[in-house]
């Protein structure tokens, strides 16, 4: 339990010096906008390219990606029907509240718990893997799609997904490590440094952004979205990703644990970025994220007394 809470404070401490960053304006009027572009443009693409360029593939393809590829997709896909279907919200605000409902912290937040709680930082590379090289993409596509301009052809469609610098280092990452290629550390050194303002970087935009609003507040958050995204997140996704490794796949022990806890971690600040970036959801993006990162604490702890 004490990794949990030593893992949340660090969050939570830099969260509050990007609120005291926005509360003495130290950084401008448009502080919060520029450091987001920063960090979806250049902190984030390096910290993925040089992630996955030196990530071990036998680690990344196991058990864990198989369950958290599943999950997300089970609750993206069901979260994105039921706005679309039944309150009617945009393709662009359901697609953000999508990953708001299962795109998991698993850097900022994911790296710390898994140190802490589950002994080693690799349970989480499965599933950054395939948050970067596919489901961002996905998500992404259709947030450049549905945010530009009406009339796209089918070149743009096929090539959007190859302009988003995102996607691009993911990519790139990938590739490097599949052909076994170790880059000379006067070109890795650079993506490292850049890469690791991106962590920071997105929960200091997060904390700005709370300056001055209330968190759920009426008539400017969407809460029933806010709500739904939040159960899916903290409640339902730990409870498929138990069903699925207990049942379909058979874990046990340690590594039921892992994935369980993997799965309970809450909404990435990066779905926040996203949304900052397309201007779309941000409200959404927000408020679940720090609702999330709330009920994570308990639930966390929940999982482990019952499987630890």
């Amino acid at each position: 339990m004490s990794g949990v809470f030593a893992g949340f404070t660090v969050i939570f401490v830099v969260i509050a010096i990007g609120y005291l960053l926005g509360r003495f304006r130290v950084l401008g009027e448009h502080g919060e906008f520029v450091l987001s572009r920063l960090v979806f443009f250049i902190a984030t693409p390096a910290l993925l390219f040089d992630s996955l360029a030196q990530a071990d593939l036998s680690v990344i393809f196991s058990p864990t990606l198989a369950v958290a590829a599943a999950t997300a997709f089970a609750l993206g896909i069901a979260y994105f029907v039921l706005t679309r279907t039944v309150m009617r919200r945009p393709i662009p605000e359901a697609t953000i509240g999508a990953l708001a409902s299962s795109y998991v912290n698993s850097a900022n937040l994911g790296i710390p718990i898994a140190v802490f709680v589950l002994g080693d930082a690799s349970f989480v590379a499965p599933l950054l893997l395939f948050q970067i090289v596919v489901y961002s993409p996905i998500a992404l596509t259709m947030l450049d799609l549905t945010t530009g301009r009406r009339s796209s052809s089918w070149v743009q469609t096929v090539t959007t997904p190859f302009k988003n610098p995102i996607v691009l280092a993911g990519v790139a990452g990938l590739a490097v490590s599949v052909a076994g290629w170790t880059p000379p550390a006067a070109i890795t050194e650079p993506f490292r440094i850049v890469g690791g303002a991106s962590v920071p970087g997105a929960l200091l935009a997060f904390g700005i952004s709370l300056y001055g609003v209330r968190v759920l507040q009426r008539g400017v958050a969407p809460r029933r979205e806010i709500a739904v995204a939040s159960v899916l997140k903290i409640v339902v996704q730990p409870v498929l990703a138990y069903l699925m490794g207990r049942f379909a796949l058979g874990l046990d022990g340690h590594e039921l644990f892992s994935v369980v806890v993997v799965a309970a971690l809450p909404t990435a600040q990066n779905v926040f970025v996203y949304a900052s970036r397309y201007q779309r959801g941000i409200v959404l993006a927000r408020d679940t994220a720090l609702v999330t990162t709330l009920a994570s604490i308990p639930t966390i702890g929940l999982v482990a007394a019952l499987l630890a």
